[in-house]
């Protein structure tokens, strides 16, 4: 199997960081919750990709990054539909950059008030999150800032790579935490970051393999429906209250991935996402609707025999 991204790398920077830590893996009755709610201290998985990027971005030894010394004057800047966003800025200030992240309009003012208080600069650019992309990438041109989404497209592959390879460290972390492995691995998807850096180091790396179903919202299938027409394609439809997945085209490295990855889709629907918060909040569990996406589709499943990511904590 030809691997996108190698698990070590991250591993081995993230050891050093005194806010990494393994998140936990809860089981209720043969179902497996690894909640993601605690990590870093940014309430969500996407802490590793963001943080993890912006040090490889930027070099240097891990003293030099330690002090401050390789971020300066450098500015990273990118649009976010979420956490995203919040582990960019959380990875330039600990590194010493700035930061400036584009939001649409679409996106709560609380989480602007988040990201301010990381220290980064929040613009409003457009209704939707493609329009946000659009305007960072032009942010990005016309500024000399260095441009770090976590989608990729023809001719910008290698920082949204990186952040993808950030992800890899949830799927090795369950390895040293599962006693028995399950028969099927739900993971959420809006780009499609996540899922394919889970799929690609699963089918890579566990010694047992499960079923890996992709969930998306109804609202929002942009890799189930590129996966039926064989090539990446733009959805339509109405905004999505899982707004973190609420993404009409897919990253095309994360597409790539999945197409040799033995995975198939799902969707699921506003009220399915909602019933599965309220389930995992009766386990114990705050989450959101796009945290609680994957319970969402193995409680329609069967949970017996399933794994599932809690993405994110409450907003």
């Amino acid at each position: 199997m030809i691997r996108l991204f190698d698990p070590t790398r991250p591993l081995a920077l993230l050891q050093h960081c005194p806010a990494h830590g393994v998140t936990p893996l809860h089981h209720h009755d043969g179902l497996m919750l690894k909640t993601e709610s605690a990590r870093m201290g940014l309430g969500a998985f996407k802490a590793l990709g963001g943080v993890y990027a912006v040090a490889q971005l930027l070099g240097g030894d891990l003293a030099t990054l330690a002090s401050g010394e390789a971020g300066r004057g450098t500015t990273f800047v990118c649009a976010s539909a979420g956490n995203h966003g919040l582990s960019v800025a959380a990875g330039a200030r600990l590194f010493g950059a700035q930061a400036r992240i584009h939001l649409s309009a679409q996106v709560a003012e609380s989480f602007a008030n988040r990201l301010r208080a990381k220290g980064a600069e929040v613009v409003r650019s457009g209704h939707d999150y493609e329009a946000s992309v659009a305007a960072a990438i032009a942010d990005a041109e016309a500024t000399g800032a260095l441009h770090l989404a976590d989608g990729s497209w023809p001719g910008y592959t290698e920082p949204p790579r990186l952040v993808m390879e950030g992800y890899t460290i949830i799927a090795r972390e369950l390895m040293d935490q599962v006693t028995t492995y399950p028969e099927r691995v739900y993971v959420q998807a809006g780009v499609g970051g996540l899922a394919a850096a889970m799929a690609e180091t699963i089918r890579a790396d566990w010694p047992q393999q499960p079923d890996i179903i992709i969930v998306e919202p109804e609202f929002a299938p942009c890799l189930k429906a590129s996966a039926e027409a064989g090539r990446i394609i733009e959805v339509e439809g109405p905004v999505s209250q899982m707004g973190r997945l609420d993404c009409k085209v897919p990253s095309m490295l994360a597409f790539d991935v999945l197409a040799r990855a033995d995975v198939t889709y799902t969707t699921v629907s506003e009220d399915e996402a909602a019933a599965a918060v309220r389930h995992a909040m009766d386990l114990g569990h705050a989450t959101t609707t796009s945290g609680a996406a994957g319970l969402a589709a193995a409680l329609r499943d069967g949970t017996a025999g399933a794994l599932c990511l809690l993405t994110e904590g409450p907003a």
